[in-house]
């Protein structure tokens, strides 16, 4: 049955999402017709998406990898990137159940009506695979490592209901949201920082928005032009001639107008099964939401979200190279940056240079801890037989660095079974909380 699972699985998601949404449109009443034109439609977007974020890797990977050797970076742990991490994290049977257990906690917090999120997204429950693989690395207890990918599942479902809000003002996504575990955390990372922010003078009254931006600065405040310049920039930076800086900088030009594009393609196939999903649970279950998880790749084409990633990249390697205690060489996860700012930005409305300074903070926290924790992922890859290319010491900067990955190891060290266990129950705390006693007052509001 693992096996049925996981070769469907490795299908891709241009082809398991389209027959998800094809089945979950058919199951909600959808016409047959309607249904299986939106699951064509994802593909059809989720493919477009693979395009144009391929087309930023295979351009911002070499010219990132230019500006580490460019500076002389001279550290011992290599950023292996969340290709690797996934593969690490599905190398074993622990990380084989991670989609039979997703599944399965969603379709019960669904039932016990305490959560809002359908995850269709199968293909990223990787990132539970990934924490429960470090915890097992370092305990070598089964059950221990399967109850923290449950706490850890639980987390992203809890996130993902508190961002739906957000995500539908900010980037006009009804019913969409991400229990992402690349993206989440920004998002909490960003709450305070934007507090922050509300309460320094004369900082708190710039407004920095892609709008108000060309509206200040005419041509040069174009997305268009704004990956230009950014992909110039770079491009100097990592020394190339003239011929590559132009190349990379109309690239990253193709890419802020391509991309909007093609997630506006994806969300035309997920809009009526979105309704159809709605229309199904407040017929049912009135009062209640039903949010559609998705990857967070729907996010990654907004202006705001481009234009603060693209410029994090220089400042990321920079910071590798002038923070201390630092050991990680910042290269595989470089070009997927985007994804960890996706949910600062709604936070901070758009604007850039909040989510830029942010984004510096939040990339030298990530260094550190993904520093910390490579003992424990070269540990994983290796009991995974993961191929290290030679390197003696691996980490995936965006994944390995985040703060969910941090609390988990840190259990694993510390007195795991009260930490990881006092962990579960704050969350299942929180999700009664979101999902219950917000709906009570809902109702009696109503």
């Amino acid at each position: 049955m693992m096996e049925y699972i996981q070769g469907f699985i490795d299908l891709g998601p241009s082809i398991v999402l389209p027959i998800i949404i094809f089945i979950f449109g058919l199951a909600l009443r959808t016409p047959p017709r309607k249904a299986f034109l939106a699951g064509i439609m994802v593909g059809i977007g989720f493919i477009g998406l693979n395009l144009v974020t391929g087309l930023l890797g295979n351009n911002l990977g070499p010219a990132a990898q230019q500006m580490v050797e460019r500076f002389g970076l001279e550290l011992n742990t290599i950023d292996v990137g969340w290709p690797a991490a996934s593969a690490i994290s599905y190398g074993t049977l622990l990380g084989s159940l991670a989609i039979p257990v997703g599944i399965g906690v969603n379709l019960l917090l669904l039932f016990l009506g305490m959560t809002q999120t359908l995850m269709v997204d199968l293909w990223n429950f990787w990132h539970a695979a990934f924490v429960a693989s470090l915890l097992y690395a370092v305990t070598n207890n089964f059950v221990l490592s399967l109850f923290g990918m449950v706490t850890y599942l639980c987390l992203m479902y809890l996130l993902a209901d508190i961002i739906a809000p957000i995500i539908n003002d900010f980037y006009g996504f009804p019913n969409i949201t991400f229990p992402h575990g690349t993206s989440a955390p920004g998002f909490l990372i960003a709450l305070p920082m934007n507090w922050l922010f509300d309460r320094i003078p004369g900082f708190n009254k710039i407004e920095a928005d892609p709008d108000t931006i060309q509206d200040k600065f005419g041509i040069f405040g174009e997305t268009t032009v704004m990956g230009l310049l950014i992909g110039i920039m770079i491009g100097v930076l990592a020394g190339y001639d003239l011929k590559g800086i132009l190349n990379l900088g109309i690239t990253l030009a193709a890419v802020m107008v391509l991309l909007p594009r093609m997630v506006a393609l994806l969300m035309e196939g997920l809009t009526p099964i979105s309704e159809a999903a709605n229309e199904f649970v407040n017929t049912r279950f009135p009062g209640r939401d039903l949010n559609i998880g998705m990857d967070s790749a729907l996010a990654v084409g907004h202006p705001a979200v481009l234009s603060s990633s693209l410029l994090l990249v220089p400042i990321t390697i920079l910071l590798a190279f002038i923070l201390p205690g630092n050991k990680t060489i910042p290269f595989g996860d470089l070009a997927t940056i985007p994804y960890a700012v996706c949910l600062m930005a709604p936070v901070f409305r758009g604007n850039i240079i909040r989510t830029v300074i942010s984004g510096t903070f939040y990339m030298a926290s990530i260094l550190y801890i993904t520093s910390w924790v490579a003992p424990v992922v070269t540990s994983a890859a290796q009991a995974a037989n993961f191929d290290m290319g030679g390197n003696n010491s691996i980490t995936a900067m965006i994944e390995g660095g985040l703060w969910p990955t941090w609390l988990f190891v840190f259990a694993s060290k510390n007195m795991p079974w009260l930490i990881v266990g006092a962990l579960f129950l704050i969350i299942l705390a929180g999700l009664y909380y979101v999902n219950k006693v917000k709906l009570k007052n809902k109702v009696v509001e109503g």
